[in-house]
């Protein structure tokens, strides 16, 4: 008999370094709010008060710290010398993109932190973790050491938890992480069906690839992957993502793609063979059949797709029954969603409620509430072994709410950057989360 499991989210608290820096070719939103002036303390607010209404439904949620940044070891890997600010100053006159590389909050989109796989699926039968190597992007490829210290602080307990380094950071084994990956089951303490997505395969020079904008998840980080994680080619899906959703915006396949349980919510042109995708998920479910929710180019055109972030939404089990759809407000603003939405509650089909969480400075940067977060299956055993700090309540809300409060601007241009302040503030509040969080020295200033 299955043990009991939930699932948990673990949000991702937007860093005190939050701006626009248009550093992701290939997301739309990112590269469209270039230069623009952010609010950190808004944006950290926001998706502060995200977590907390999930949690008062009841959704068990958890929270990931944000990365230093600027971060100094990188620029002195690039051969910066000096003090701090002699090499902000430095970086900021020979090549501010760089700075704004090594200074992005991007690590605040979990749903990229790492693949999880739950204990059911296993071979060993404990949770694995692999963080992504994040290698298709400059900026992001800097965050899987901090990443993976974090995770271990977390999730510590090697009875029950199993962590391995980033793939090899090469193009041919790009990983994403959980943003490329989503299991259907039956039930989260049950055996299920990991879907890994891929954009295309690095060692076919024959296969389909997009021709506007990059793959960033290959068919062999996938497969690796699920080598690491002890799965079975009966809990394995590998699909390919359409290259022209590729090249029309979509990044990662939960900007176009969502599922849970024995739900699939996703947009008609998101794999490249639709049929065998879905053959392939229904031969390896069991205990009970899949519920595929296909939006047709018809209701949802792909351009409103994307630019809404329709399927960027978290697909949460109702207690109550049903599914809750949590959207960005920016689903309400397109017509053509609007409207899906209304159709879509109103049908005898398993999202039976759509709620509108706002996470307008996440979404300005190219990441909506299912960015925000990374899903880790646990059964009642592994949730109380893990760290609790981490977990939100009333009171971790309230202590979380101050400390932004007290160490967060309220606004950060691409010019303050370089300001050597900002990284003294940023080191102050992180010193001081950890040991509200209890994850001990996890960054590399506390470390010595």
């Amino acid at each position: 008999m299955a043990e009991h499991a939930i699932e948990a989210n673990f949000d991702g608290l937007v860093g005190p370094t939050h701006n626009y820096a248009g550093l992701s070719w290939g997301n739309v939103a990112s590269k469209s709010n270039l230069k623009a002036v952010s609010n950190p303390r808004q944006a950290a607010l926001q998706g502060l008060q995200k977590m907390k209404r999930l949690a008062d439904r009841g959704y068990v949620q958890g929270v990931l710290p944000p990365h230093e940044r600027p971060h100094i070891p990188t620029l002195k890997a690039l051969g910066f010398r000096g003090t701090d600010a002699a090499i902000l100053t430095a970086v900021a006159k020979s090549n501010p993109v760089v700075l704004a590389a090594v200074a992005s909050a991007s690590c605040m989109w979990t749903a990229n932190a790492a693949t999880v796989s739950p204990s059911a699926d296993t071979a060993d039968h404990r949770v694995h973790f692999t963080p992504a190597n994040l290698s298709a992007k400059f900026h992001r490829s800097i965050e899987h050491v901090v990443t993976g210290r974090a995770l271990k602080s977390i999730f510590a307990d090697e009875a029950y938890f199993a962590h391995h380094p980033a793939l090899p950071a090469v193009s041919q084994f790009g990983d994403e992480g959980a943003a490329n990956h989503t299991r259907l089951c039956s039930h989260y303490g049950q055996p299920g069906v990991e879907l890994f997505v891929y954009g295309q395969a690095a060692f076919d020079e024959s296969a389909p690839a997009p021709s506007l904008y990059p793959a960033r998840q290959t068919l062999e980080a996938s497969q690796a992957i699920a080598r690491l994680h002890g799965l079975s080619d009966a809990h394995t899906v590998f699909a390919q993502q359409n290259p022209a959703a590729i090249d029309a915006g979509v990044f990662h396949n939960d900007v176009i793609a969502v599922g849970n349980g024995n739900v699939l919510f996703y947009h008609e042109q998101a794999f490249l063979n639709e049929q065998r995708v879905m053959a392939d998920i229904r031969s390896r479910l069991t205990g009970v059949d899949l519920r595929a929710v296909r939006v047709s180019e018809s209701e949802v055109p792909l351009a409103d797709a994307v630019a809404s972030y329709l399927f960027n939404s978290q697909l949460l089990s109702s207690p109550e029954g049903g599914m809750l759809l949590a959207v960005p407000g920016e689903c309400r603003e397109i017509e053509s969603v609007s409207r899906y939405l209304d159709q879509l509650v109103h049908g005898d089909g398993p999202v039976t409620k759509v709620e509108v969480f706002d996470v307008k400075q996440s979404m300005r940067n190219g990441g909506g509430p299912a960015c925000l977060r990374l899903r880790v299956a646990l059964t009642d055993a592994e949730l109380a072994a893990l760290d609790t700090g981490v977990l939100m309540t009333d009171a971790l809300y309230e202590r979380l709410t101050s400390w932004v409060n007290a160490h967060y601007r309220d606004s950060l241009s691409q010019a303050e950057l370089a300001d050597p302040m900002l990284l003294e503030e940023s080191r102050k509040a992180l010193d001081e989360l950890t040991g509200i969080m209890g994850l001990g020295s996890i960054y590399d200033f506390q470390r010595g």
